[in-house]
Parts: structure tokens; sequence; C-alpha cells
């Protein structure tokens, strides 16, 4: 309870200061303008990484940290750190654009990257894997998204008007939307191919091994703002299409993969007489999932749709806790853990199905 109170006072602390700060520049017309527009792509690209965590959506409080860590935290310390290197750099007589293309990517993908490898550290029975990871990212770039979004657009409209913000909304919001947690995602695969491995090579090497392609790709991206439109315009086509084209790839397979790693682990559970064969299949399968939830409801009414639907995340849960078992990977009370669900998905059961018989 302590760390939830403690970690929320200094998210919500860094979130006020950095409001504050672009208070200071954009002014409070340019600070309400650029909180509505930029609040505008955030829904459709949170639900777009909702939608790939499917077989076992991570915890609504877990989602909020990592949006509100890339929202408060990493946006203040970025915000303190990158103004100070370009001061240096002016002082020095270097070139202040350093500070956009090297230092700023460095700066931001490790801020952001905290808050991933925070989860993994403090709530490691969360983690299962690619696609965790991914989301997490996904959620902390999008919080540092909107904020910096507040910041270019409320000064484009004190700068340039309605034209100038218009181009910044179009820019930002429109054509690049997934830009930040894209890069971030880099390190998400990577701290999720860390948390599945039990060679520790990997879990030392991975994470950095991630954070150096997150730096590199937003690197690409700041090098092509700063080259005009025509040099923006080439990156975004050759690098920043392709670059997001393969993730959704990979995060798609990743999901392909957690199906099958569901029906193999929870197969056991069908030989011991705990699940069904027919149930088996069913936690196995997207498409099977919503059937079985559309069928709890006509039969059962609401309870019995959210215990099909409890019934399914602890099915998932159950199958990556007997994944980590098998790897070598899972905490000293595993097997307790796994007492404790499936006699919790007995229970569930006798709430949509009541005459089921073991």
């Amino acid at each position: 309870m302590l760390l939830i109170v403690g970690v929320t006072a200094v998210v919500t602390a860094c979130g006020l200061l950095t409001i504050l700060a672009i208070t200071s520049e954009t002014g409070v017309l340019g600070l309400v303008t650029g909180a509505f527009l930029a609040a505008l792509p955030v829904f459709p690209v949170v639900m777009a990484f909702l939608w790939l965590d499917r077989y076992e959506a991570e915890p609504t409080t877990l989602l909020l940290f990592a949006f509100a860590w890339g929202a408060g935290v990493a946006t203040f310390g970025s915000l303190i750190i990158n103004t100070a290197s370009v001061e240096a750099l002016k002082s020095s007589g270097g070139d202040p654009t350093l500070g956009a293309v090297v230092v700023a990517p460095v700066v931001e993908e490790v801020m952001k990257g905290l808050a991933v490898l925070l989860i993994l550290v403090v709530r490691r029975r969360e983690f299962d894997g690619i696609v965790d990871g991914i989301v997490y990212a996904g959620l902390c770039g999008v919080g540092f998204a909107c904020i910096e979004n507040i910041l270019y657009l409320g000064r484009a409209m004190q700068q340039d008007g309605v034209s100038g913000t218009v181009f910044v909304f179009v820019l930002r919001c429109l054509v690049s939307p997934f830009a930040h947690p894209l890069f971030t995602a880099a390190t998400g695969v990577a701290i999720g191919v860390a948390a599945r491995s039990a060679r520790p090579m990997t879990r030392v090497l991975a994470p950095p091994a991630g954070l150096l392609v997150a730096i590199g790709l937003h690197g690409a991206w700041n090098c092509s703002a700063a080259s005009g439109l025509n040099g923006f315009i080439t990156i975004y086509v050759l690098l920043q299409l392709p670059v997001l084209a393969a993730v959704v790839a990979l995060a798609l397979m990743a999901r392909r993969r957690e199906g099958r790693l569901i029906g193999r682990h929870l197969a056991v559970y069908s030989s011991t007489g705990w699940l069904s064969h027919g149930e088996v299949e069913m936690l196995a399968s997207l498409p099977s999932r919503k059937e079985a939830r559309a069928w709890a409801r006509r039969t059962g009414g609401p309870g019995a749709h959210r215990a099909m639907r409890d019934f399914q995340e602890l099915g998932s849960e159950l199958a990556f806790l007997r994944d980590r078992m098998t790897r070598g990977t899972a905490c000293s009370d595993a097997a307790v853990q796994e007492q404790a669900m499936l006699a919790a998905m007995s229970a569930l059961r006798s709430r949509f199905l009541p005459q089921w018989t073991t």
C-alpha cells in the first residue's frame, strides 16, 4: 500500500509540474487547445494495444501506471534533462539540434523503458512475454506522446495560430500517432524476451539491446523532423511504416503463439480431470472464447457472462504459470498458485454451468 501511495504521489507531482511548465510556454489557451487535440488520438491508439492483449488482459492498475508514468514521470524527467542539454550545447558553442537528434532519444527512451522494467520487477507474475511487453510499452508511449503533443500543439497555437496548429495536429496526431509507442515497443519486446528466458545472458543483454533499437528508431525519427518536410516523408515511408508493419506482425505472431501455448499447457489438466477437452480447446481460441461468453450470457445472464470471462482469464493465467514452471522461471510458490487457480476455475464453472459434475 505504501508503495502505491508513493508511486501515485510521484507520478501526480511530475504530471502537475509538467503541465505548469507547458502552461508557462503556451499560455492557458494553448494548453486547453493542445490538451483537447492531443486527446483525440489517445483512445483509438490505446484500444489498438489492448486489442492485442485478448488472451489475458493486464490489470487495469498496471495499464494506468504505464500510461501515467509516460505522461508524468517520463515527460517531466525528459523535459528537465533535454532542456539542460540544449542549454549546455548552446553555452559550449555546440549545435543545439544535437539535443533533439542525439540526447532526446536516449533520455526519453530510457525514461519510458523504466516503466516497463519496473512492472517486470515489481509485478513479475503479470509479465508473461512479448505481448505484455508491447502493451505496457505502448501505453507508456501513448501517455508520453499525449503530453508532448499538448506542448507542440499549444506552442503552435501561440506562435502560428490556427493554421500552424492544424499542421502540427495532422503531422503528430493523424499521421504519426504510433511514433512514441512504436519506439518504446522495441524495449518492451526485449524485456518480454528476457521475462520468458531462463538463460541469465539473455535476461541481462536483451533489455539494453531493445533499448538501443528504440533509441535508434527515435533518433532517426527526430532527424527526419529536423530535415524538413521532404526528409520527414522519406523517413516516414522508408522506415516508420515498415517498422510499424513489422511490430504489428510480430505482435500478432506472438498472440497466436500464446493461443498455442495455452492449448499445450492446459492439456495436462484435461488428462487429469480438472478441465474438459472442450474447455481446453475453447480457452486456446479467441473466436471460441467469444462464442462461449455469448453462450453464457444467453443461458445464464450477466452473472454467467462474468463468470465465463473470469474463467477464461484464469485459464490464461494458469497456462502462463505452467509455462514458467516448465521453463524454470516460476516463483517458489507456483504450485500453491496452481492449486488456487484450479479451485477458482471450478468455482467459476458452477456459476455458468450449474449442472456440471466432475
